[in-house]
C-alpha cells in the first residue's frame, strides 16, 4: 500500500511539474518552445489558425495559449482585462509568440483606441467554431474596460 501511495504522489508531482512549466489549456506554464525566427514583412495567412502560445516576460514569465486575429495584415490578440497576463503587459511589452514550430520576438502594445474593429473581427473569426465562449465575451459596445486588444508588433531590435 505505501508503494501504491508513493507511486500516486509522484505520478501527481510529475504532473503538477508539467503543467507548471509548459502551457496546457487554459493553464499557464514558463516555456514556449519553437524554433526563433525573425518576423516575416507579411505575416502567413492565420484564419485557419486557431491558438497560438505567447510568452510574456517578467519575474516568473508567463506562457499562455491564447487566440489570434489577423486585421490589415497585422495580428492582434485579446484577453479579459483583468487576467493575469494582460496585466504584465500592461501599456507595452517585449513578448514572443509561438506560431507552428516557429517564435518570433514581438511587442504587445495596448490598443487604446481603435480597437472595436479588431474585437469584433476576433469574434467573427471565433464565434463559429466556439459559440459557448464567445457568448461569455461582453459585446464590443460593452467590452471597453473589460477587454484588452493588443496589435503585435515586430520587434525592430531583432
Amino acid at each position: 500500500m505505501k508503494i501504491v501511495k508513493r507511486m500516486a504522489l509522484a505520478l501527481g508531482l510529475m504532473l503538477v511539474g508539467i503543467a507548471v512549466v509548459a502551457p496546457i489549456g487554459p493553464l499557464p506554464g514558463f516555456f514556449i518552445g519553437g524554433d526563433p525566427k525573425p518576423a516575416p514583412e507579411t505575416w502567413p495567412d492565420t484564419a485557419g489558425i486557431d491558438e497560438i502560445t505567447l510568452r510574456v516576460p517578467g519575474t516568473l514569465p508567463r506562457s499562455v495559449i491564447i487566440w489570434l486575429i489577423e486585421y490589415d495584415n497585422d495580428l492582434y490578440i485579446v484577453g479579459r482585462s483583468s487576467s493575469t497576463w494582460v496585466n504584465m503587459i500592461g501599456d507595452a511589452s517585449p513578448v514572443e509568440m509561438r506560431l507552428g514550430d516557429d517564435t518570433y520576438s514581438l511587442e504587445a502594445v495596448l490598443m487604446r483606441s481603435g480597437w472595436q474593429p479588431m474585437m469584433k473581427a476576433y469574434v467573427d473569426k471565433y464565434e463559429p467554431d466556439y459559440p459557448e465562449i464567445v457568448a461569455g465575451f461582453p459585446a464590443v459596445s460593452e467590452a471597453a474596460g473589460e477587454i484588452s486588444v493588443f496589435q503585435l508588433v515586430r520587434d525592430t531590435d531583432s
